[in-house]
């Protein structure tokens, strides 16, 4: 069974991803970082969180395909 605090986490999560999807950069942020405070060891709510600071500063091209290119190591 999937904890109260771990369904948060998941409804955050894809509300997150559909935000991200739709180049809503910083909502997407918002429910990564409020995923990251009920579940601070949330890895995947982490590594968006951190991809939507850089696309919010540096946006992509408005026919975007989702794919996030790393630009560093």
């Amino acid at each position: 069974m999937i904890s109260e605090e771990k369904q948060k986490v998941l409804k955050l999560f894809a509300e997150g991803r559909r935000s991200y999807k739709l180049m809503d950069f910083v909502k997407a942020q918002a429910c990564f970082e409020e995923a990251l405070q009920i579940d601070p060891h949330d890895g995947p709510s982490r590594v968006y969180a951190e991809r939507c600071r850089d696309l919010a500063a540096n946006p992509p091209a408005e026919d975007w395909d989702g794919v996030y290119v790393m630009k560093t190591k």
